[in-house]
């Protein structure tokens, strides 16, 4: 598929249906809605429109999912947005917390070639800031295995692999708490259904059980893996 004959909105939705697929194994019409800020009736339209290209599959009461045509477009812009990403922090020292959103205006602009020179200047780097794995050019992702912080038992103390959830304000309390890849994070104690208490370094914070499951934390026996 050539990128030019793909519109910005066509690569949204592919690269969305992407990211719920990889989160929560499905697509759901109200997801999307609730992440694209669209009405209802625009995303419906829109997935009969990417379903008669061939790029989603319509499942009755589960959503959509991506053939492997879309699948093969989404882990090209999602390519481009990581790449983004780097550029903005690496090279231009952009605040960690900013850089999603404004990945988000810039992946639609880079063509392929150019996206490969900046893979290159950046020294070909295997994941985004936030610890997200950067797809190769032809589509692999390699990626190490990792659970959420949810899974981890009150005392239990791991490293840091990724943060799924990639929202500024999250970004924002993640950042000044410490809670980025590579850093040691405990669980403390469960303070409620809804919130647990956990230390990075030596300070201690509250988080929500959705943020705790956006924190993705190496295993005991965590190791690398091609998916």
């Amino acid at each position: 598929m050539e990128e030019h004959a793909l519109t910005e909105t066509t690569e949204e939705y592919l690269e969305i249906i992407y990211r719920l697929q990889e989160k929560v194994g499905r697509a759901r019409t109200k997801d999307l809605v609730r992440l694209l800020k669209v009405v209802p009736g625009s995303v419906t339209n829109t997935l009969k429109r990417l379903e008669r290209k061939g790029y989603i599959v319509h499942e009755p009461y589960r959503g959509v999912r991506l053939t492997e045509e879309g699948r093969k477009i989404a882990l090209q812009v999602i390519r481009r947005h990581r790449l983004c990403e780097r550029l903005l922090t690496d090279i231009f020292h952009v605040e960690w917390e900013r850089v999603h959103d404004i990945a988000c205006k810039l992946e639609h602009v880079f063509p392929r070639d150019i996206i490969k020179k900046i893979e290159k200047a950046l020294g070909h780097p295997q994941t985004c800031p936030h610890g997200n794995p950067i797809p190769t050019d032809c589509g692999g992702v390699f990626e190490e295995e990792s659970q959420p912080l949810t899974d981890l038992k009150p005392g239990e103390s791991t490293v840091i692999v990724k943060l799924t959830e990639e929202e500024y304000n999250v970004l924002e309390y993640f950042a000044k708490a410490g809670i980025v890849p590579g850093a040691t994070i405990e669980v403390l104690r469960k303070i409620s259904d809804e919130l647990i208490l956990v230390k990075v370094g030596d300070r201690s914070h509250v988080l929500s059980i959705s943020m705790a499951s956006s924190i993705r934390v190496r295993g005991l026996y965590g190791t690398a893996k091609n998916i």
